[in-house]
């Protein structure tokens, strides 16, 4: 998460919503879910909405993309995506349909959030692929960035 949150410093340093995100790959043998390898980040990104004027341009989103692309697969399986807020619908449809493994977040989001908040994306047994979501992770740390960012837009 630590990580993430340097990815969401970024976003702030280019004037975007500070969210971060990244991704984790950890490769487990599915007969005996034990790890074939070291877990590695194969993916990092922050929000870049205002500067690609993009409305997938959201961190987690981004990541996932390159993470795809560094794995030579759309199917995320083994990956966790470590962001600093909560997802939206978009962000976790997107995570159901790259069939992470989990996802560990900051701050809930109590506007959009769609893995706990409003919505549980991730639990929904009626899709065909459901994920763990790890909520609250740093989340002070998290929602203090969020916070400190508006405010002084605010100010402005």
């Amino acid at each position: 998460m630590r990580m993430a949150l340097d990815e969401a410093r970024r976003a702030a340093e280019m004037d975007e919503v500070p969210i971060g995100a990244i991704v984790v790959y950890a490769p487990v043998d599915p007969a005996t879910r034990r790890p074939t390898a070291e877990p590695r980040v194969v993916a990092r990104a922050c929000n870049l909405r205002e500067t690609t004027r993009d409305p997938a341009g959201h961190a987690e989103f981004l990541a996932m993309k390159q993470a795809a692309e560094e794995l030579d697969a759309w199917r995320l399986t083994g990956c966790t995506v470590y962001v600093t807020l909560e997802p939206c619908i978009m962000c976790a449809g997107l995570m159901h349909q790259a069939r992470i493994d989990r996802c560990v977040y900051g701050a809930s989001d109590k506007k959009a959030g769609a893995l706990g908040t409003l919505y549980s994306v991730n639990a929904d047994e009626r899709l065909n692929h459901t994920f763990e979501a790890v909520p609250g992770v740093l989340e002070e740390e998290c929602a203090a960035l969020l916070k400190d960012f508006f405010k002084s837009k605010r100010k402005r």
